[in-house]
């Protein structure tokens, strides 16, 4: 059956909506621009030409778009094509549907709504796949104890957590990397099974490792998480850490605003143990926000990993490991390879049986196979030097 689409703005972005006669065959929130949008979309549904909204299409958008306005809508009754789906994942999108906006279930709980008590796996699987965001609400799915689960739109929990705030529902704060962590905006499992396809070499590091651990550490802001960095840069974590506190201490244990950083006598930033040039950096960083070039939460989420890493290395300071150290360990971008950094070097050659560390353009040349998903590859070379022989 052939499908048409249509673009719509909303204030998330530019979202994309398909349809057959049967109803709407696939939602798709925004990607990095319109382009991106539908192409994600066709990707999703199978192919389709752009069209003229009909009117019972019109106005399921201007029932999403009033939603995604932060005016809760019934979208329940929307005409949706289920055609394309198994039966299991047909019943876990009917029973979604029935939870209403500011309410959250858990995986386990959707599974007894769908009629399969005890798959809550397999229904994790279904929602990772779903065509129709928002009127499917997948966001609403969180994981056992109020933890966030997954999200496998752009801008991962960025995205579900402004959908469900939308509705008045807050999400439990994720904590940190190392000590638990939030779920990756991608699928760590399809991640592997391309790896292992793609290069017999890595595959015996994957092996030897294990599963993919990694988790992306949660972030309040961009200007904040670089601000981190700065203070990071060239110091071991226990001194950085004191001085990040000092600094804190002087704005009532809090990180400051861009403009309290602009306006703070130096003297007081360099009694925090802040050098002269971590101050500078720290201002440019501050000037910059100001202005609105640091983007914020949203933009970030809606931005190409090299756009990102050529508007933020313009920041005084900010080079282009600690972009890609963010776009990992802090967005869970998927295909990121931090090339000069000395791990991945030392990782990549004994992977391969080097003595010496590799030279950065033979990993990149080496790297391409690992598309599209090189964060998984970068984590395993750093994994790959704790392996004892």
């Amino acid at each position: 059956m052939s499908l048409d689409y249509t673009l719509f703005d909303t204030p998330l972005g530019t979202c994309a909506v398909a349809w057959s006669e049967r109803g709407i065959a696939g939602l798709q929130l925004p990607e990095a621009g319109p382009d991106e949008t539908a192409a994600r979309l066709v990707e999703r549904t199978g192919e389709a030409a752009r069209a003229k909204a009909p009117r019972w299409v019109a106005e399921a958008i201007r029932l999403v778009t009033r939603h995604l306005e932060g005016k809760p809508q019934a979208l329940a009754g929307i005409r949706l094509d289920l055609g394309a789906l198994p039966p299991f994942h047909r019943k876990v999108c009917e029973a979604a549907r029935s939870v209403e906006p500011g309410r959250t279930v858990t995986y386990g709980e959707l599974a007894a709504l769908a009629g399969s008590p005890g798959a809550a796996r397999a229904v994790g699987q279904a929602m990772a796949t779903n065509r129709f965001p928002v009127v499917v609400p997948c966001h609403r799915v969180v994981a056992a104890g109020g933890r966030p689960g997954g999200f496998s739109a752009a801008g991962g929990l960025t995205t579900k957590e402004r959908l469900l705030a939308l509705e008045g529902v807050a999400l439990r704060p994720q904590r940190s990397l190392f000590g638990g962590a939030g779920e990756l905006p991608f699928d760590p499992l399809k991640a592997v099974r391309h790896l292992v396809k793609a290069d017999r070499q890595i595959a015996r590091v994957i092996e030897a490792v294990g599963p993919l651990r990694l988790r992306p550490e949660s972030m309040s802001s961009p200007y904040e998480s670089l601000a981190e960095a700065i203070v990071y840069q060239q110091l071991t974590g226990k001194a950085a850490a004191t001085i990040l506190g000092r600094v804190k201490a002087l704005f009532g244990d809090r990180f400051p605003a861009p403009r309290e950083l602009l306006e703070v006598e130096e003297e007081r930033l360099r009694a925090a143990g802040l050098s002269r040039p971590k101050i500078a950096a720290l201002r440019d960083l501050a000037a910059k926000a100001t202005d609105g070039l640091v983007p914020g939460l949203e933009q970030l989420a809606r931005m190409a990993d090299e756009e990102i890493v050529e508007r933020l290395c313009a920041v005084r300071g900010v080079g282009r490991w600690t972009v890609e150290m963010l776009l990992i360990f802090r967005l869970g971008r998927p295909d990121v390879l931090p090339v000069s950094d000395y791990g991945i070097r030392k990782g990549y050659s004994r992977m391969v049986g080097q003595q010496e560390p590799a030279a950065p353009t033979e990993i990149a040349r080496y790297g391409e196979r690992w598309r599209p998903f090189r964060t998984a590859a970068s984590w395993y070379l750093w994994r790959a030097l704790e392996l004892v022989d």
